[in-house]
């Protein structure tokens, strides 16, 4: 089995990319892509562990794109991660999570949480800091005792304490990952609660503009679900991959490759994703000693 979603503590996973890289052997997995949120800082370590173990590491990673107010998450597999190009657009994206965070706290001590950046960085081993870790810090305070009910109720969507952040245009993620040599699929389709009719019109529009993907197996999608994608897939000419987005210790009774313990995601994957002919990139070997 492979794993082609996953995240670090570079974004908003528990597990640093040495310890994804040891779960993934003990797992018994053959693959691994660490798809951190919007940076690529987690690749270098992630991508040396792998050469001192019998996973093969894939440079990846998870972009969010503009889509209303739908989620449209954009993955991008087997990329150049140092492209000019595309860290000047991930920069940008950062810049605008710094400026998101400090609304976001400015929110918290109006509403009457006490609470500074230095309690936040204690629960980020990164520069990157998201909600995530101003749950923990809020946690920590004895503000609530767990993440869900911090985001039901100050930092969900919508939320007393939410702050929109800075998102790329799907046609620019999208050209962003291709002009670094790489391969851009959506991410859990299901997770944009549209209708099948709406979600080809989306697929339709990104395949003319390169997509060559569909995340159709994901820890959240059931059975019937995965079929009914796998079947875009087929329409559209589309590489079928899956992952579990696993976080660590942030999802719960989820591990890695197999989710809930019902995610399978074939090893022929890699072949289709990496030597297609719509996306000629490095193949998995190659993409394992960028460094």
């Amino acid at each position: 089995m492979i794993d082609l979603h996953c995240h670090s503590t570079f974004s908003d996973g528990s597990k640093t990319p040495e310890e994804l890289v040891a779960l993934a052997e003990t797992a018994g997995l053959t693959a691994l892509a660490l798809t951190d949120h919007d940076t690529t800082d987690g690749l270098e370590s992630f991508i040396a562990a792998g050469k001192n173990s019998s996973v093969e590491t894939l440079p990846g990673i998870e972009l969010s794109a503009e889509f209303g107010a739908a989620t449209l998450h954009i993955l991008g597999y087997g990329f150049d991660p140092t492209n000019d190009a595309l860290q000047k657009e991930l920069k940008w994206v950062r810049e605008g999570r710094a400026d998101r965070n400090v609304q976001i706290l400015e929110k918290l001590n109006t509403l009457g949480y006490n609470i500074t950046f230095e309690d936040v960085r204690k629960h980020s081993s990164d520069d990157l800091i998201g909600r995530p870790h101003i749950a923990e810090a809020l946690i920590e305070k004895g503000h609530f005792k767990n993440k869900d009910k911090v985001f039901k109720q100050l930092l969900g969507k919508n939320r007393a304490a939410y702050i929109e952040r800075r998102r790329l245009d799907p046609g620019k993620c999208l050209e962003i990952i291709h002009a670094a040599g790489g391969v851009s699929v959506v991410a859990h389709p299901g997770q944009m609660n549209l209708t099948r009719s709406k979600l080809r019109c989306l697929i339709a529009k990104l395949k003319e503009q390169g997509l060559g993907g569909l995340e159709v197996w994901h820890s959240s999608h059931p059975e019937q679900q995965s079929v009914a994608f796998e079947q875009i897939c087929e329409e559209f000419n589309l590489i079928a991959t899956g992952g579990t987005d696993y976080h660590g210790d942030l999802t719960p009774n989820l591990s890695l490759g197999v989710g809930f313990g019902n995610l399978s995601t074939p090893d022929n994957v890699l072949e289709k994703l990496f030597r297609s002919d719509s996306d000629a990139t490095e193949s998995p070997t190659e993409a394992k000693k960028i460094a």
